[in-house]
C-alpha cells in the first residue's frame, strides 16, 4: 500500500472524476507490469493505492517516484513530500498526512526575497501543490524542489498554475476559451494541480484573465 503525496480535496462528482483520472494515470504508469491494484482515499483526503502481484515492489516504486509517499514519521535529513496547506509571514505550512503539519520557516524557503505570500505568488504556488522538503528541527524546501521552482521563472514560457481540476478539465477549459493554439501543454504537478505552459509569445497573465471565469480554481501566473 502506498499513500500518495497528493490530495483529493474535492467532493461529489468532482472527487469521482479525480479518482477516475488517477486510475487511468496509474494504469498508464504500470504499463506491462504484472500487478493488480485498487484505489481509495483516507479521511485526510490522501489517496491510497493497494498493489498486489509479482511486480508489486516495482509498481510501488513507480508510484513513489511519480507522486512521492506520505509516511507516518520523518527522519531528520531525509526528503519527504507534503502539500501546501497555508502560509503566513513566518513561512509555509505543508500537510504531511499522519506525520502532521510541517512548517517551513520563511528563511528556509530559499526562493529569494519577499514575504512568503509574495514568494508564493511569484512562483505560482497554488494551494495543495505537492512540495518536497527536508525534515529536521528547521525543515527546508528540498534542493531539487528549489531548482524546479526557479526553473519555472528562468524559462522562455509563461505558466498558469491551477488547482481543483483534472488535466482533462483544464485542457477543456483552455479549448473553450479559444486558447488551444496558445499553449504548449498542460503539465501535471499533482493530482488536481496543473501547470498550463504557454507558447513563447503567449502572455500568462492574459491567459489567466481569459480562462479564470470558466474555472472554479485558484490560478496563478508565473512570468519568467
Amino acid at each position: 500500500m502506498v499513500v500518495l503525496g497528493a490530495k483529493v480535496y474535492v467532493t461529489g462528482d468532482a472527487r469521482e472524476r479525480a479518482l477516475d483520472g488517477l486510475r487511468g494515470l496509474v494504469t498508464d504508469r504500470f504499463g506491462d507490469l504484472d500487478v493488480e491494484f485498487e484505489i481509495g482515499h483516507r479521511e485526510d483526503d490522501f489517496p491510497v493505492v493497494t498493489v498486489e502481484g509479482p511486480d508489486a515492489v516495482v509498481a510501488r516504486n513507480v508510484l513513489r517516484e511519480e507522486f512521492g509517499e506520505v509516511v507516518p514519521s520523518h527522519e531528520a535529513g531525509e526528503t519527504y513530500v507534503g502539500t501546501l496547506d497555508s502560509w503566513d509571514d513566518d513561512g509555509f505550512v505543508l500537510d504531511a498526512g499522519p506525520a502532521g503539519d510541517v512548517r517551513i520557516p520563511a528563511e528556509n524557503l530559499d526562493l529569494g526575497q519577499g514575504t512568503p505570500e509574495q514568494i508564493r505568488k511569484r512562483f505560482g504556488l497554488v494551494q495543495h501543490l505537492p512540495l518536497r522538503f527536508v525534515a529536521g528541527p528547521e525543515p527546508r524546501l528540498a534542493d531539487e524542489e528549489v531548482d524546479r521552482l526557479y526553473g519555472w521563472t528562468r524559462g522562455e514560457n509563461d505558466r498558469v498554475n491551477t488547482n481543483s481540476a483534472t488535466r482533462s478539465e483544464v485542457r477543456a477549459t483552455v479549448n473553450k476559451s479559444g486558447h488551444a493554439q496558445d499553449i504548449v501543454t498542460v503539465e501535471r504537478l499533482g493530482l488536481l494541480e496543473m501547470s498550463i505552459i504557454c507558447n513563447p509569445d503567449t502572455d500568462g497573465p492574459g491567459l489567466l484573465a481569459d480562462i479564470g471565469r470558466f474555472m472554479p480554481s485558484e490560478l496563478l501566473a508565473v512570468v519568467p
